[in-house]
């Protein structure tokens, strides 16, 4: 047995974890949880979970002071017994397991590469990348998505936006959806369960795309930019929609203007349309209270403003705190 907040996972947890493993047959794992915390203790065990599926983890409301005998009887109590051996990465497991009367063995954690503790990442996350596996940096990784209306460049600043940070973007899902639907239907009337596909198929690459980004991952629309096209061809908003855009997290969105030349594609509705998009997007910002800022000019200046904005984000990553809700 090993006992902990894992307050977020790191790779020095995950490595006490893997010791502790190849040296039982068994291993139950203590996670401490104490209200307010983010990530909160029900998305940290699930990592961990998934992460060493053949680990038993336990979670426990942290309520108790950091004496080791009251966590030896915890731990009697979740196990039905005394455990074989504890396993822990400081000294304070020794204690811990005399009080529990069996084995201790300690993990030698001068030996890491990485100089990891839950303080210091939670401290700050992006300083301490390194430390974390792509489940838990997905958390952290700083959301960026371009909106606006038709024509307005918003592929382009994801693009060349996720080109200066070295980092991945993720594309318009709804562009290839509609795209495959032209040459394959009769384009008929729109219906909501497409868009319902939709924000949750670009809200699923979203996720996928936050395993691999660096530090930062930038979107080309999102189900929150879905609700604003299903009120454009279905005529009215959906709440399904917007159930599936209300779970989301963005930290900035670039809105893009309109002030650039329109270029028809064959598959945009046409110019007339623009000015109402732009302004249901600025208007349903405005309302949501989102973090945005508006992209006019020539590509370099838009990418020079969404630029200067993004680095202000980054700097504020270790204060990022949950998004408002809608």
């Amino acid at each position: 047995m090993t006992v902990g907040k894992f307050y977020p996972p790191h790779r020095g947890h995950l490595r006490l974890i893997d010791f502790a493993q190849s040296r039982c047959a068994q291993l139950v794992v203590i996670v401490g949880s104490r209200p307010g915390e983010d990530p909160p203790a029900d998305l940290r065990i699930t990592w961990l979970r998934q992460m060493h599926p053949g680990v038993r983890f336990e979670l426990v409301d942290d309520v108790y002071p950091e004496e080791p005998g009251i966590w030896a009887k915890v731990a009697i109590q979740i196990l039905g017994r005394a455990p074989d051996v504890a396993f822990a990465g400081e000294s304070y497991g020794a204690r811990w397991a005399d009080a529990m009367g069996c084995a201790f063995e300690l993990f030698d954690r001068t030996a890491d590469p990485d100089t990891c503790s839950g303080t210091a990442v939670r401290a700050d996350p992006i300083g301490y990348w390194e430390c974390l596996e792509p489940r838990v940096r997905a958390h952290y990784v700083g959301r960026v998505c371009a909106v606006g209306a038709e024509s307005t460049g918003t592929t382009t600043i994801a693009r060349d936006l996720a080109a200066h940070y070295q980092t991945v973007w993720v594309p318009e899902y709804g562009r290839e959806y509609y795209e495959e639907r032209a040459r394959h239907s009769d384009m008929g009337s729109w219906t909501t369960d497409e868009f319902i596909h939709i924000a949750r198929e670009q809200a699923r690459l979203e996720d996928l795309g936050a395993l691999v980004a660096d530090r930062l991952l930038v979107c080309d629309t999102d189900p929150f930019a879905t609700e604003i096209w299903h009120e454009r061809y279905v005529g009215a908003p959906s709440a399904e929609v917007a159930a599936i855009a209300a779970g989301r997290r963005c930290d900035l969105y670039l809105l893009t203007g309109t002030d650039i030349p329109f270029e028809q594609d064959g598959y945009r509705d046409g110019e007339n349309i623009r000015e109402w998009m732009h302004g249901r997007f600025r208007e349903e910002l405005d309302r949501r209270d989102k973090p945005y800022v508006l992209l006019e000019g020539d590509r370099k200046t838009r990418l020079s403003r969404a630029v200067e904005r993004v680095d202000d984000l980054l700097r504020l990553m270790p204060d990022r705190r949950p998004p408002r809700s809608p």
